[in-house]
């Protein structure tokens, strides 16, 4: 998955991110605002490991990342039967 994506759906991706990183706090989620480098150093800060370790955690989770993300379920927007 491209991150620019990421960056610009960012408010619509921040369940998937509180899915991966429950520990970290809407400040946090505000603070971060998309950029990979702020979301690496705040799951260093707040689950206390290396940044070469969350780094790996953020390109794991960028990996698992697929258009299904992207997409909204609005069921007054599906077509009727």
């Amino acid at each position: 998955m491209n991150w620019d994506r990421i960056e610009g759906n960012w408010k619509q991706l921040k369940g998937k991110v509180k899915e991966q990183w429950g520990d970290l706090t809407d400040d946090d989620y505000n603070l971060i605002a998309g950029k990979r480098d702020q979301l690496a150093g705040k799951i260093q800060e707040r689950y206390g490991v290396a940044r070469d370790v969350a780094e790996a955690q953020v390109s794991d989770w960028e990996r698992s990342a697929d258009d299904s993300w992207f997409t909204t379920t609005n069921p007054s927007t599906r077509p009727l039967p």
